[in-house]
């Protein structure tokens, strides 16, 4: 008699751990979602302070456009405010496929990113980017530790591939 009340307590404890497990899983990644709606809303309003806040001091990042990395906040910020000094009114942002996977302190996250907007020089950009990022918990909030966004390339004219849709 015992053993099947060992065995049942074991049980239990088992399932309430799993079930902590699961929602602490939901969470980290709705925390995760939340982050990234915050960073298409700072980004569409050209808000590179709140951009920033979203991000580890010691963010590496690959973009689009040269050089072959940013390292810091400092670097990543000044591509930043160079690339939304480009656009004349808001950016919009559309994530496709956006897939989140979250760990106890790391995760990541990628998606097909749709970026569109009016240049300052009158011509409107429209352009699906591929986006790659790793996210850290600090201190018990996610935060923003790696992006690499890429275009294909086509090699045949060395040329990137800017009007691909998914």
């Amino acid at each position: 008699m015992k053993k099947l009340i060992v065995l049942g307590l074991i049980i239990l404890v088992s399932g309430v751990a799993l079930s902590m497990q699961k929602s602490r899983g939901a969470n980290d990644e709705a925390q995760i979602r939340q982050l990234w709606n915050d960073w298409a809303k700072a980004f569409r309003a050209h808000d590179v302070n709140a951009i920033m806040s979203l991000y580890t001091p010691d963010v590496v990042a690959y973009d689009i456009i040269p050089p072959l990395q940013y390292a810091g906040k400092d670097a990543y910020r000044k591509d930043y405010e160079e690339f939304l000094a480009q656009f004349d009114g808001p950016i919009d942002v559309e994530f496709r496929n956006l897939t989140i996977v979250a760990g106890d302190n790391v995760g990541y996250v990628y998606t097909l990113e749709r970026l569109s907007g009016k240049l300052k020089n009158g011509q409107r950009m429209d352009m699906w980017v591929r986006c790659t990022s790793g996210v850290r918990k600090i201190n018990g909030k996610w935060l923003d530790a790696h992006d690499h966004c890429s275009v294909p390339v086509d090699f045949a004219s060395g040329k990137a591939a800017l009007d691909l849709k998914p």
